[in-house]
């Protein structure tokens, strides 16, 4: 054999085998959050530290290699997170990007990975267009989405009686996914959508669009948003009486620092759809009183869920023996997740984690026995339940 074909024969291996890394190079994973703004509390710093804690407990190396952590804050902007992922990728080799971003930034990075060839998991955006028409290859949707949120949550308060809705969304692709999933509820339930109205992110008063709500004369007024939006909203409506007798305000997404940041003498009683709560049996609360000792704190479902990603990608990573994206996507589509955060969860070809969710109710002052005791679970939605049926999937990837 010539050098030439052993040379071509060497680079033909190192293709087969995924990246080449230089002797010297850490296995890299990117972790993109918002640090300051509106969804701080939701991932944000705690967000890091759930990942870094991941790379800790697995042992911090894989493929003998030390693994490290890059980390940015994206400002909730597009253009940032683009600008980021891209230079993560081209100059520093990342491996894999984790998020807790909003659905415009999270879309970005799907288009990104996918032209990467590149994983990319999705903590903390909701949108489902990340496992319908814009589904990737290599995109994983893996704490909730908008269809789980909205169904879960509005099921339960039309199971009451209470059938006229008036949505209060945050006008961006998150806000306008789940106002679009909770109407279709809505609607095949036989109630009845009186009107909307549009705010946008970080909104600074929401007293007009309360009471265009309240002229509705709608039974239920549903935010269609997240973080400090869904904060002032809710303390808005109970300085204005309303949410009180036959009104209902229902928050489609909701976190338990959200309830912790308004406190429960608002929040009480507040109906809302959760992936996780740190106080549900032995395992959450072991990884809960963990991180609370990293960072004082008890983690909202998109921390517990940036841990256990990581966590489940690294053994695939570990398992496959290869950064190559293709086998350790297969790997991770071909194994069962069972860990603190979820039982029996599976990726399906959508990208889709499937996993059971639940139906939770913010606990009264006189019910909470301690400063993160916050909320109780009112019943376990199946997974099957849960999440929209694969064979109703526009991602082109299901068939």
């Amino acid at each position: 054999m010539n050098r030439r074909s052993i040379y071509y024969g060497c680079v033909l291996m190192a293709l087969a085998s995924g990246p080449a890394f230089p002797a010297d190079e850490p296995f890299r994973i990117g972790v993109l959050v918002d640090m300051t703004g509106v969804y701080s509390g939701i991932g944000g710093p705690g967000g890091i530290a759930a990942v870094k804690m991941a790379v800790h407990d697995f042992g911090g190396k894989v493929l003998g290699r030390p693994i490290e952590v890059l980390t940015a804050d994206y400002q909730n902007k597009v253009d940032v997170t683009a600008t980021r992922a891209r230079e993560w990728y081209d100059r520093d080799n990342v491996q894999m990007i984790i998020e807790s971003t909003d659905s415009a930034s999270a879309l970005a990075l799907q288009q990104i990975g996918r032209d990467k060839r590149k994983i990319t998991f999705f903590a903390g955006s909701a949108t489902t267009e990340l496992t319908g028409k814009q589904c990737s290859s290599y995109g994983i949707h893996y704490v909730y989405n908008t269809y789980a949120l909205a169904h879960g949550t509005a099921q339960a308060i039309l199971a009451e009686g209470k059938n006229n809705w008036f949505f209060i969304t945050a006008d961006y692709a998150f806000g306008h996914s789940l106002e679009e999933n909770a109407s279709a509820v809505v609607q095949q339930g036989g109630g009845k959508v009186l009107g909307k109205v549009r705010h946008p992110l970080s909104a600074p008063d929401f007293a007009s669009y309360l009471l265009q709500a309240q002229a509705s004369k709608a039974e239920v007024f549903a935010l269609a948003n997240a973080g400090r939006d869904t904060q002032n909203a809710v303390r808005q409506a109970a300085e204005f009486g309303l949410g009180q007798g036959k009104q209902v305000v229902a928050p489609l997404l909701i976190f338990d620092t959200d309830l912790k940041g308004m406190g429960l003498k608002t929040a009480q009683g507040l109906q809302f759809t959760t992936a996780f709560y740190w106080d549900y049996n032995d395992e959450t609360r072991a990884f809960g009183r963990k991180f609370q000792s990293q960072t004082r704190l008890m983690p909202t479902m998109v921390q517990a869920g940036m841990y256990s990603a990581v966590t489940q990608y690294l053994k695939a990573v570990q398992s496959v023996g290869s950064a190559d994206s293709d086998k350790i996507m297969a790997k991770l589509r071909q194994t069962p997740i069972n860990d603190f955060f979820v039982k029996n969860g599976h990726i399906e070809r959508n990208g889709q984690m499937f996993h059971d969710m639940y139906l939770a109710e913010a606990k009264s002052p006189a019910e909470s026995k301690g400063e993160f005791d916050l909320l109780k679970i009112r019943k376990v939605i199946p997974a099957d339940k849960a999440f929209q049926p694969l064979a109703q999937s526009a991602c082109p990837l299901k068939g």
